[in-house]
């Protein structure tokens, strides 16, 4: 049965389109938070802060094509809702093709709206972060871009100096940096069942699975983020973003079940098997002999 899509409970359904959130006087105007905003920019559902600037009708810019920025979008109000999606555009580019980093992350946590060192984010989160790490800070078996996830508990340090590979909990490598197609991201969560992450990078409206979690858990009141860094030189916009409240049941998670064989078993069953033939021939012998007399 597909999903039935309503409003999520703290956002309803809502598509960041720039112009109509951010509404400027000039459609084209750059304006970053430090500058002179007034009431233009304020916004009833999102804050943003650090070194994000607003393109009206064009994008969110989290960080620019500039060394050691950070930017973050923050949900004002949490997301309660027990099963959700959540669908973003978002573009990562940089004028260097040999320059970029670090990256950028998605955020369901009880914190909101920080600055910190984890892709622009606080260390020791509480939840789930999804991280979208265009560079490489060890060697490491998987190529970069590397999409991977992270449930934190608040106490538990981002394991920067090996890109996560403590925390590293599911992940994929995605060629999402400078891509010409459309690049986008939907998470699927449903609570205690499972988490999916697909992306969209190599054609349109072709979602390619990045990975499935199950039996997860986020914390009952989360707020939804978007966060970057920047190591070298690369932006990090974000073009849309589309919440969506799940209320039908899941579809199940295909297993694999095995039959393992166990040769005393299959003894003891052809033993049962040849006492019963003997039985219920020495039956049959007997009912003969009983009705030929």
């Amino acid at each position: 049965m597909k999903a039935i899509l309503t409003g999520l409970t703290f956002i309803g359904t809502i598509i960041i389109t720039l112009f109509s959130i951010f509404a400027l006087s000039e459609a084209d105007a750059d304006i970053s938070q430090n500058q002179n905003q007034g009431e233009n920019l304020q916004n009833r559902w999102f804050d943003f802060g650090g070194d994000t600037v607003i393109n009206t009708n064009k994008y969110i810019r989290l960080t620019h094509d500039r060394q050691s920025q950070t930017g973050w979008l923050w949900s004002r109000l949490p997301l309660t809702s027990t099963n959700w999606q959540v669908e973003f555009e978002f573009k990562i580019e940089g004028s260097n093709p040999t320059l970029y980093g670090d990256g950028m992350a998605v955020w369901l946590t009880t914190d909101r709206a920080k600055s910190g060192p984890v892709f622009g984010f606080i260390d020791k989160f509480e939840g789930l972060g999804i991280f979208f790490d265009t560079y490489a800070n060890s060697r490491q078996a998987h190529s970069f871009p590397y999409v991977m996830a992270m449930l934190g508990d608040g106490n538990t340090p981002y394991d920067h100096a090996n890109d996560g590979k403590a925390n590293h909990l599911a992940g994929c490598e995605a060629d999402i940096r400078g891509q010409s197609v459309v690049t986008k991201a939907r998470i699927t969560y449903y609570r205690n069942t499972y988490l999916e992450v697909k992306l969209q990078y190599k054609d349109w409206d072709q979602w390619e699975p990045c990975f499935t979690i199950p039996n997860v858990t986020l914390p009952t009141v989360a707020y939804l983020g978007f966060s970057a860094l920047t190591g070298d030189v690369y932006s990090h916009d974000i073009i849309s973003i589309t919440t969506n409240n799940l209320i039908s049941v899941p579809p199940r998670l295909h297993k694999t079940t095995l039959r393992t064989h166990d040769p005393k078993t299959s003894s003891w069953s052809g033993f049962l098997f040849i006492l019963k033939l003997i039985a219920t021939t020495a039956f049959i012998g007997v009912l003969i002999l009983f009705l030929l007399r």
